[in-house]
């Protein structure tokens, strides 16, 4: 049963059941906590820079007519 939908509502159950009913918020929770890198909002200017250097390139072709 590994794999299936029915298998992973059992497996949900045994969790909830052995580790309490907020089990997947616990490791939510703790995933979101170990991060340190703080991503782009760590620097916003560099975010900005980023962000108008990918604005400017354009994906499309110039359009000729």
């Amino acid at each position: 049963m590994a794999g299936t939908s029915k298998g992973g509502k059992a497996a949900a159950a045994t969790n909830k059941a052995k580790y309490g009913s907020d089990f997947y918020a616990k490791i939510g929770a703790k995933g979101g906590k170990l991060g340190r890198t703080g991503g782009f909002f760590a620097n916003r200017d560099l975010a900005r820079e980023a962000g108008a250097k990918g604005g400017r390139i354009s994906r499309r072709g110039k359009k000729t007519a």
